[in-house]
């Protein structure tokens, strides 16, 4: 798979990363950031966040100038980035370069207290491992932050080789999150686990079927509530087996929901949005 094809799954991420970045947002940013967060999420219209946004960027990178220790600041700034680069930036190198603001963010907040995780990024897994495994419950904000940052960042550079090479530890800092607190943020670590799984075909070492029981988690842990996990099932792992009518299924199920609840409202809207293009789509891509 080349980095255009690897691109072409960029649109369908949309709607994960505003929803993994800003709904555990609300919970670790405290006050004023709080608030902003909360309305961001709360948002029925995605148009008001995409213009908004970067003036609170911009007021974030503020915050940790002034104050760089500041933990819960730099993991509103690593989420947000992600999410606006993901979200709402066209130019892949534009988004590119926010993705690694992100990122950064992410590594700084996480590696105030644990500093050996970011010394063995790059060197051997089974190193990367053993210093995930020394991350407590008190650091699962944190923790859980640093991979999705580093899931964006990867996401951001899908042309590039060595990103994909980290997909295994964005993957592992995720798993010890589950291990950590199962229910943590109503799921969604095991939605970025089941796009993980279901990123590449089985050729290339993708595992849908394992996909498909991580998106039925989240979407468990949610009460169904999570929109975004019933369309990365029904983009990701249906149209990759060929199952149609489940692809449907899905796609009807949140098209009929009601998009707005606390810290998810704009994610299910931005979900909405992508179900009704995949299922104009379907009947000609299940043809194909």
């Amino acid at each position: 798979m080349n980095g255009l094809q690897i691109h072409h799954h960029r649109s369908s991420l949309v709607i994960l990363w505003l929803a993994l970045g800003l709904t555990g947002c609300v919970s670790v940013s405290g006050g004023l950031s709080r608030g902003i967060v909360q309305a961001i999420a709360n948002q029925d219209d995605p148009t008001i966040v995409r213009d908004g946004a970067p003036a609170y960027l911009l007021m974030i990178d503020g915050f940790i100038e002034d104050n760089p220790k500041n933990r819960p600041m730099l993991i509103a700034g690593a989420r947000l980035y992600g999410a606006y680069a993901a979200a709402f930036v066209e130019d892949p190198e534009r988004a590119g370069r926010l993705a690694v603001r992100a990122r950064n963010y992410g590594r700084r907040a996480l590696c105030l207290d644990y500093p050996q995780i970011c010394k063995k990024e790059h060197q051997p897994y089974d190193e990367f491992l053993q210093q995930l495994a020394a991350v407590d419950e008190g650091e699962i904000d944190a923790l859980y932050t640093y991979g999705l940052s580093l899931a964006i960042w990867i996401q951001t550079h899908t042309g590039e080789w060595n990103a994909l090479a980290d997909l295994p530890k964005a993957e592992a800092v995720m798993l010890r999150v589950v291990q950590l607190d199962a229910s943590y943020e109503k799921g969604q670590p095991y939605l970025l686990l089941g796009v993980m799984n279901s990123y590449l075909p089985p050729a290339l070492g993708g595992q849908p079927e394992k996909g498909r029981a991580y998106f039925e988690k989240a979407i468990e842990l949610s009460n169904g509530r999570n929109l975004s996990a019933k369309v990365e099932m029904a983009g990701r792992y249906a149209r990759m087996v060929f199952d149609k009518p489940l692809h449907d299924q899905l796609l009807t199920e949140v098209l009929e929901a009601d998009p707005v609840d606390p810290a998810m409202t704009l994610s299910n809207t931005l979900a909405q949005q992508r179900a009704r293009k995949l299922l104009d789509t379907s009947d000609e891509y299940f043809l194909e």
